[in-house]
């Protein structure tokens, strides 16, 4: 077994992925909270991010309009608070990472 033991409300328990679990990505402008890639790639089209299809491993988006890389792991339930982070850093005001 491999995690974290978090202590709360007086109870120990084991967090096997503390990175994923108890953060958010939010969209700003409808507060919708992003749980599918689907609804992550209809936003990112609307801001002019396209999907670049090089790498069989991994979901990518680019801009035409600067050299930013968005990669994310194929599978969202591994989409971690890294990959949030670097997608509100590329889209200032726009997301925001929260938590649960």
């Amino acid at each position: 077994m491999s995690g974290v033991w978090v202590f709360k409300n007086g109870v120990y328990r084991l967090v096997e992925n503390p990175t994923a679990s108890g953060k958010v990505l939010v969209h700003l402008s409808s507060g919708e909270v992003i749980s599918n890639y689907s609804s992550l790639e209809g936003i990112l089209t609307s801001l002019g991010w396209e999907r670049y299809y090089d790498d069989v491993d991994l979901l990518q988006y680019h801009k035409t309009s600067s050299i930013d890389l968005i990669s994310l792991p194929k599978e969202f339930c591994k989409f971690k608070s890294v990959h949030m982070y670097d997608i509100v850093v590329k889209n200032p005001n726009v997301f925001h990472v929260r938590d649960a």
